[in-house]
């Protein structure tokens, strides 16, 4: 009755060997697209946009291999460390095209699935509240203005994706964490404008008051 067991227990030997390796490859690739978007952010924000495109075109090689790999054995498809550098990487992707004013890549273009895309959609929203801080010292408000439209168009939709966690990857969390921090931004953009309105009033002011004698 087990005459061909060892003959089995040989394929699953080899068969988990190969998995094996596949994992440790797996968890390699995902580590350096963290880090690779992780350095894609920052360049972002300091406009460093060739370095960013740079670290974006590294981390895009080691996902189409993580995609590679979840085709080959899709038990890694699903796990943390994959998605969690999927989603690393879409945040990357999608902060830049917000932060240049270009199109949003879609998940397809990516390799990303929609429940990792979907949370790095809302992670990189609230990307764009350093972008705006960093526009308000540098009293550029109509980039501000569009940089919050941007923001609240993202909340807007991901407050509409109502769909279980296990399909979404617990986008709730993500979406309530976006809603904060718009607000937040809101505050800090309502303040700036308040304050260049009045010094703009005392300005004219200052223009229509005589001047003293010399």
């Amino acid at each position: 009755m087990t005459e061909n067991l060892e003959q089995v227990a040989e394929e699953i030997r080899a068969e988990l060997a190969r998995q094996d390796r596949l994992r440790e490859e797996a968890l390699l690739l995902s580590r350096s697209v963290i880090r690779l978007s992780a350095l894609a952010i920052r360049a972002i924000h300091r406009a460093a946009f060739d370095d960013a495109e740079t670290r974006l075109a590294e981390a895009r090689e080691a996902v189409a291999r993580l995609d590679e790999i979840g085709q080959a054995c899709p038990l890694f498809q699903a796990t943390g460390f994959t998605s969690d550098a999927q989603k690393e990487y879409a945040e990357a992707c999608l902060t830049d095209a917000l932060v240049r004013g270009r199109p949003l890549p879609r998940p397809e273009e990516l390799r990303v699935p929609i429940a990792p895309y979907l949370n790095a959609l809302g992670e990189a929203a609230s990307e764009l509240r350093r972008s705006i801080l960093d526009a308000l010292r540098a009293d550029r408000l109509e980039i501000c203005e569009a940089l919050l439209e941007a923001m609240q168009s993202i909340y807007d939709f991901l407050a509409t994706v109502d769909y279980p966690d296990a399909l979404t990857g617990g986008l709730r969390r993500t979406t309530d964490n976006v809603r904060r921090v718009l607000e937040n931004t809101r505050g800090d953009l309502t303040t700036a404008l308040r304050q260049q309105r009045l010094q703009e009033e005392l300005r004219r002011l200052e223009r229509r008051l005589p001047q003293p004698p010399s």
